[in-house]
C-alpha cells in the first residue's frame, strides 16, 4: 500500500531537440501528435508540448542549450529505445507513419507481448510503435 495519492501519473517527459519548429513539424505532421502548447517564455525559450491523439504523457520539446545538451540530441538513452507509442491499430498507424516519411528501423515483428516495430524520430531517438496484447 502506498502513502501517495492514487491520481499520480507521469504527465510530461522532456525531449531535447535542436529546433522547436522542426520538432513540432515532425511530431505533428509525421508522427500524428497534437500540439498542446507553444508559449513564448522570453529569451528565445518556449514551452512546447505535444501529445499523441489518444492521450498519455506529453513530450516537452526543449531546445538544447550548451555543448552537453547539444551532444545528447538523438541519443538521450545511449542508443536504446527511449519511448513507446502504444496504438490500438498497429497496421493502420504503421502504414500511415510510413506514408508520412517516418523511418522504421525494422519490419514489424510479433512478440509474446504484442506487435512492435522500432522507428526513429527526426533526431534519431528510437521509439517502439507497439500494439500490446490484452
Amino acid at each position: 500500500m502506498s502513502d501517495f495519492a492514487a491520481g499520480r501519473s507521469v504527465a510530461t517527459v522532456t525531449l531535447v531537440v535542436a529546433d522547436y519548429d522542426a520538432a513540432i513539424r515532425w511530431y505533428v505532421d509525421r508522427a500524428g501528435f497534437a500540439l498542446t502548447s507553444d508559449v513564448d517564455l522570453g529569451g528565445g525559450k518556449r514551452w512546447v508540448t505535444v501529445e499523441p491523439a489518444g492521450g498519455g504523457a506529453r513530450l516537452l520539446l526543449a531546445r538544447a542549450e550548451g555543448a552537453k545538451q547539444i551532444a545528447s540530441i538523438g541519443s538521450q538513452t545511449g542508443g536504446r529505445v527511449a519511448f513507446f507509442l502504444e496504438t490500438d491499430d498497429f497496421a493502420h498507424d504503421h502504414a500511415t507513419m510510413l506514408a508520412r516519411g517516418v523511418e522504421f528501423r525494422e519490419a514489424p515483428r510479433h512478440e509474446p507481448y504484442g506487435t512492435v516495430a522500432v522507428f526513429a524520430d527526426l533526431y534519431g531517438n528510437l521509439w517502439d510503435l507497439i500494439q500490446l496484447k490484452h
